[in-house]
């Protein structure tokens, strides 16, 4: 089973994949964590995190497209790695995946250009690249301002010395983001959108992976 989280940075989907994959291994089924980019592993991956601390220039400055071949490169570099862990295990949880590259890249743009970018990036991935598909996809829903105040308090990550990457920094640039996010939500069956807040409460990380649970429970191995 390949079971992706999703959702904007600052959500909490290392935090739920981790505890997903515990989930799993403490009751007999043998799990992992793949996450994307792949920062130390490959090429793409390093290139991903010059990109992410504004190497290439400011997210108005290089083409989504171009961003897109970078993340996609990554996966594409790592389908070895990503192929023997789900020989090895029952269930794989993908902490990023392809949808994360659609819902970042296609946020630039408007249609018709939007919609094109779409489909060149499930072609490339999905096609070309011939990557697995998900069985079960669970986007984690987060406001963006709060999201924001998750990310300032994160420890420090081997591909950034700031704060927030340049994509973290833009509250505008993540609500395009959230936009998009929810559009696959609606459109993909495999889909389930998990909300990390109740009124204007912030839910526990505790209650944010039983709302997972009781999603993939059903049709877990």
């Amino acid at each position: 089973m390949l079971i992706d989280i999703e959702g904007i940075d600052g959500s909490g989907k290392g935090t739920q994949a981790r505890r997903l994959c515990d989930r799993f291994n403490n009751s007999g089924t043998s799990a992992t964590v793949v996450s994307f980019p792949r920062y130390d592993a490959t090429l793409f991956g390093r290139a991903v995190g010059e990109y992410l601390n504004g190497k290439f220039g400011s997210l108005a400055e290089v083409h989504p497209f171009l961003v897109s071949l970078l993340f996609a490169g990554d996966r594409c570099e790592s389908k070895p790695f990503l192929l023997d862990a789900i020989a090895r295990h029952k269930v794989v949880i993908l902490d990023r995946y392809v949808p994360s590259n659609v819902a970042h890249q296609a946020s630039k743009l408007e249609d018709p250009e939007r919609t094109r970018l779409i489909r060149q990036i499930l072609d490339i991935e999905f096609g070309i690249f011939d990557l697995p598909r998900p069985d079960l996809v669970v986007l984690l829903d987060l406001p963006v301002a709060t999201a924001q105040q998750l990310i300032a308090k994160k420890e420090a990550r081997n591909y950034t010395a700031r704060k927030a990457d340049i994509q973290e920094a833009d509250a505008a640039y993540l609500g395009r983001v959230r936009d998009v996010y929810h559009e696959l939500a609606r459109a993909e069956p495999a889909w389930h959108t998990v909300s990390c807040f109740h009124g204007d409460r912030l839910l526990t990380v505790e209650e944010v992976e039983s709302q997972i649970w009781q999603i993939i429970q059903p049709s877990a191995p």
